[in-house]
């Protein structure tokens, strides 16, 4: 590769990293490119870490036998792997990067290289392009990366010269769309994912909040407090954990978005486009959510755990929905009385001793589907002027 080639292709990364091209398209079409200009590639691998709540980080693969990039997220559970792999030499030395011939030798010193042997690989080269601590992000300290060719000779020093010079920038590039998708992780994990989108979309302007229709969830545990009293303390964030990933996935399966753990309890929101299908979404996720409890409840019951169960309140109601806050501390999350009466008709759920509470404007909502709701009375709610009229399911009906 001449000096003209190399240049053209380091100004196709940058225009590449400036238009966002996602990492798999990136490192598809840089070893398509390097393999056309005479670097005899036949496998590329780059593995970055990553702030995620299950994945501690990501691989991208690249082969020239199927001209695809292949995607592995990998867990906290691999440490043996990794500490079998030269990218831990390049992390225990510090080492910039690792070249092996592969031959039956080599292959005995890392599985990867035993594998590239039996593919037809003669030459391995990994590379470490490490962050200054400015620039890390959680665990995502450097970007490694491997290159891999069948070429009889293996590389060339010419070879090896072009990707020792190509790899930084493309370590950047890759580094950018990795923080860029690292920030709607973040976002959407810890706001929710349509107050996460808004807020990557600018919405960050304190005191701006928009006027919505909308249908509220509120739950939370039966009888937690007993139950976070008499367990083991360790058991505690087990419990709210199992019992949140079955209510949250419930709520984003049917078109909810959760704004709030607060502790126990969930506040979602189904958005209404049409009030009666927003309805019916958070009825069918409520339903959904009692069934994935029940079976939680048997396993948890069997391995001698504590178990418990869900406590649920929805309405329909006008609530502001935006950024409120201090200049230092804002929450994007809905506000309004409706906010409030739906956590009340929720906390009526243990009066009452119903799993599950619904308003009248909710039951109305739901149309035909009403008629799976019973009248339980009218009761006056705390902090709320009238006296409302609540339905639960009719178990007859069901």
């Amino acid at each position: 590769m001449d000096q003209k080639e190399r240049s053209a292709l380091t100004s196709w990364i940058t225009q590449a990293g400036l238009a966002g091209l996602s990492e798999a398209a990136m490192l598809t079409e840089f070893c398509e490119r390097v393999s056309a200009l005479g670097v005899p590639l036949a496998r590329a691998n780059i593995v970055i870490d990553t702030l995620h709540p299950v994945y501690r980080g990501r691989a991208f693969t690249w082969k020239q036998q199927t001209r695809h990039t292949a995607l592995t997220e990998y867990g906290r559970e691999d440490k043996l792997r990794w500490e079998c792999s030269p990218f831990y030499v390049l992390e225990l030395y510090e080492e910039p990067l690792l070249r092996r011939r592969v031959n039956a030798e080599t292959a005995k010193e890392f599985p990867i290289l035993a594998d590239l042997l039996r593919d037809g690989m003669t030459d391995y080269l990994a590379i470490a392009n490490r962050f200054a601590a400015a620039g890390v992000i959680g665990n995502m300290d450097c970007i490694y990366s491997s290159w891999a060719t069948d070429a009889p000779g293996g590389f060339a020093d010419a070879h090896i010269d072009d990707l020792t010079r190509l790899v930084p920038l493309v370590a950047l590039t890759m580094k950018a769309a990795s923080l860029t998708r690292i920030a709607g992780t973040l976002v959407e994990t810890y706001l929710g994912r349509d107050a996460g989108r808004k807020v990557l979309q600018g919405r960050i302007e304190r005191g701006v909040a928009e006027r919505i229709q909308t249908v509220l969830w509120f739950s939370d545990l039966r009888n937690y407090a007993r139950v976070s009293d008499t367990a083991a303390p360790e058991q505690i964030i087990p419990l709210l954990n199992e019992y949140a990933d079955v209510i949250l996935s419930a709520i984003h399966q049917f078109g909810g978005d959760v704004l709030k753990l607060i502790g126990d309890g969930t506040l979602a929101i189904f958005p209404v486009g049409e009030r009666a299908n927003a309805s019916r979404a958070a009825l069918d996720a409520a339903a959904q959510a009692r069934r994935a409890l029940a079976v939680l409840n048997h396993r948890r019951a069997a391995e001698g755990l504590p178990i418990t169960e869900m406590y649920l309140g929805l309405h329909v109601g006008e609530v502001f929905y935006g950024n409120i806050g201090s200049r230092e501390r804002l929450d994007f999350t809905v506000v309004g009385p409706a906010v409030n009466e739906v956590s009340r008709i929720a906390n009526m759920c243990r009066s009452l001793d119903q799993p599950m509470l619904v308003s009248a404007p909710f039951a109305s909502a739901l149309g035909e589907r009403s008629g799976s709701l019973v009248s339980v009375g009218r009761y006056a709610l705390r902090g709320v002027a009238k006296p409302q009229e609540l339905f639960t399911l009719d178990q007859q009906a069901e």
